[in-house]
């Protein structure tokens, strides 16, 4: 038979549940690893820290199929939620651990409320240490669903078991074999993030940091960023479950050897928990935050505990991914209730990195009580619009459709008007493949337009272009003499009102395509012949005269506009192309500039090559006017010079 290649998926379980349920007991009896690392936690019989371990399971419908299972084993102590918090950032499954002789705890439920703030929707529930109790199984059972019903849990499939008499640890495994069966793998959408929740140093390798990837793909020898500190460094190594690999994908537990970096308490100088490793492609981080908070109805329902304050103004402890940051709450709500959504602004005084889409935990300032989740709305937000309507209309579009791809492209172009679409979304949580799709849909719509690297949003397209047409017609009705309106006026008509530089460019040449006509650095309608004012008629009149009765010798430049009039006629004939300056003394017709290059042109085939002599000759000129009019040929490509001589190019 020929062999099969196993074909392996990566998933993201945490556990959780009230302190000494037996989760770290639970985890060593599923994969053999005691994730207590801490001799602390050792001696206390508690888990105070993230631990980690492996799990490898095989499908029950295909054996070739492996399900590749990183384990994050979370603390249930009230006082270490903030660590539970960074370790359920980007997980796919929550395994809830109950234990029979205590029940639904506190912490079971802070825990729950957080799984569902960051929006996991699968999980399994191990109800242990049954051994303990005799005919209490049943009712712990009826609580848990009582306890779930309501919630994107509630269908959770509840496994009995005991460490003590081995129960139920295979029924556990099948479960979660069959529960991550239908579970889709996390998405490779080319942005990859790894928030570190460990760095440590080893003698002879240098900094080692660990954390669970997501969004994307890490490779050895890669060039990577650390953030906040902004420090680049090559990667030398992965390994990924304790194996050296090429490259880690999402939702695998990595481990990355950064040479480079020092281990700092200093966010800005080095790295340690909370600091995030990324391309550098994806953006910077960010002071501000605009955000769309959710307030768990079941805080109201908990009479155990007051429900607390969350006010326009209060300061959090912000959690996303191993991130715990101070911030400042605003919203447009006096204070948000249970059981309620708003739109707020969080504002840092260190920065931080996150995409828009991702979701956070907002705990309170001594970090004893979760008070809301989150989502980012725009990663990017600006402190000093966050209360006007339109930021107002911007927001409330996303908050409607968080996950939509379209919803975030339209208000992104609602909002600007117009955007590089090379930098389009780059720090959200969508691939650019869906980005690019989204505006290609909408140009076929006839919703934006599409000029090189620039998306601009119709309505804004439609506007800037009349504004264009406004600005050259009343170029042409206040200076009928003139070519047009140059581009550099142009340009400034619309500064006020265009959103970004290059949108000049794009819309004259759409311009250009339909009725309009750019000249040098004009730009006109096709219809427009300039003409000259009434006023200076006589003296444009003099100065054609002069160059046309003595077209290869005319006057100087003095002698053809001696007086202002003439001058400002001397300069119409010049933007019209009727006159070409050959020097700053020398100025020709068009016309006679016309012939003496075809009698150049002919004397050099004929010949070969001329000098100036011989050419002032030909065309019947002075060396006064030849010697710069040859120079000007030569500039302009007509005429090359070889040492005393000139030749065809």
């Amino acid at each position: 038979m020929a062999h099969q290649t196993a074909v392996p998926r990566h998933f993201i379980i945490a556990t959780a549940g009230h302190v000494d349920h037996g989760k770290s007991s639970l985890v060593k009896a599923l994969t053999g690893t005691d994730p207590d690392r801490l001799p602390e936690e050792k001696a206390r019989g508690i888990t105070l820290d993230l631990g980690f371990a492996h799990l490898e399971l095989r499908s029950p419908h295909d054996p070739s199929f492996i399900f590749n299972i990183g384990i994050v084993d979370v603390p249930g102590h009230e006082n270490l939620v903030k660590n539970m918090v960074s370790g359920v950032g980007s997980i796919d499954l929550a395994l809830f651990v109950v234990a029979a002789d205590d029940g639904w705890m506190p912490q079971t439920e802070e825990h729950l409320q957080i799984i569902t703030y960051l929006g996991v929707t699968r999980a399994v529930v191990a109800i242990t240490k049954t051994d303990l109790v005799q005919f209490a199984e049943d009712a712990a059972v009826a609580q848990i669903d009582e306890r779930l019903r309501g919630t994107p849990l509630a269908s959770a499939p509840i496994v009995k078991t005991s460490i003590v008499t081995g129960r139920g640890i295979e029924e556990l495994k099948d479960t979660l074999r069959r529960v991550l069966q239908d579970a889709p793998p996390q998405q490779d959408i080319g942005k990859p993030r790894l928030p570190v929740d460990r760095a440590f140093t080893l003698p002879g390798i240098g900094t080692v940091v660990t954390g669970t990837l997501t969004g994307g793909t890490l490779r050895r020898g890669q060039e990577v960023v650390v953030w906040p500190s902004g420090k680049n460094c090559r990667i030398r190594t992965i390994q990924s479950h304790g194996s050296q690999v090429e490259f880690s994908g999402p939702a695998t537990r990595t481990a990355l050897n950064l040479p480079d970096l020092v281990i700092s308490s200093d966010l800005k100088e080095g790295i340690k928990r909370g600091s995030i490793v990324t391309t550098a492609d994806l953006g910077t981080p960010s002071y501000t935050l605009d955000v769309l908070l959710d307030r768990s109805a079941r805080l109201a329902a908990d009479k155990s505990a007051p429900v607390r304050a969350l006010k326009d103004g209060t300061v959090i402890r912000w959690h996303c991914g191993s991130a715990n940051v101070p911030a400042r709450l605003l919203g447009d709500w006096e204070e948000l209730a249970a059981g309620t959504r708003g739109v707020g602004q969080l504002r840092f005084d260190s920065p931080v990195f996150v995409l828009a889409g991702e979701k956070f935990i907002l705990r309170d300032w001594s970090e004893q009580v979760t008070l809301a989740g989150g989502v980012v709305l725009d990663a990017d937000a600006d402190r000093k619009s966050f209360r006007n309507d339109k930021r107002r209309r911007f927001l409330q579009q996303r908050s409607d459709s968080v996950s939509n791809v379209l919803s975030f492209v339209d208000s992104q172009l609602a909002r600007d008007g117009a955007v590089n679409r090379s930098g389009l979304l780059v720090k959200t949580l969508f691939s650019l493949e869906h980005i690019s799709q989204s505006v290609s849909q909408r140009a076929n719509e006839g919703k934006v337009i599409i000029a090189g690297d620039l998306v601009v949003e119709i309505g804004t397209w439609t506007m800037l272009r009349e504004s264009m047409v406004r600005a050259i017609d009343r170029e042409h009705e206040a200076h009928p003499e003139r070519l047009g309106l140059s581009l550099s006026e142009l340009r400034a008509s619309i500064e006020p009102i265009s959103p970004l530089p290059e949108i000049v460019h794009a819309l004259t040449a759409a311009l250009c395509a339909k009725g309009f006509q750019r000249v040098g650095t004009f730009i006109r309608r096709k219809t427009h012949r300039p003409a000259l004012p009434s006023d200076l008629h006589a003296a444009g009149q003099r100065v054609r005269s002069a160059l046309d009765d003595n077209p290869f010798e005319p006057p100087s430049r003095n002698q053809l506009a001696p007086d202002p009039l003439a001058q400002k006629a001397l300069r119409f004939l010049l933007e019209t192309g009727e006159a070409i300056e050959i020097s700053d003394d020398v100025v020709l017709s068009s016309q006679a500039l016309r012939q003496i290059i075809a009698i150049v042109q002919k004397t050099l085939q004929d010949s070969g090559s001329a000098t100036t002599s011989e050419l002032r000759k030909a065309i019947g000129t002075s060396r006064r006017i030849a010697v710069p009019l040859l120079e000007f040929l030569d500039r302009n490509g007509i005429t090359r010079r070889e040492g005393d001589k000139r030749v065809l190019p």
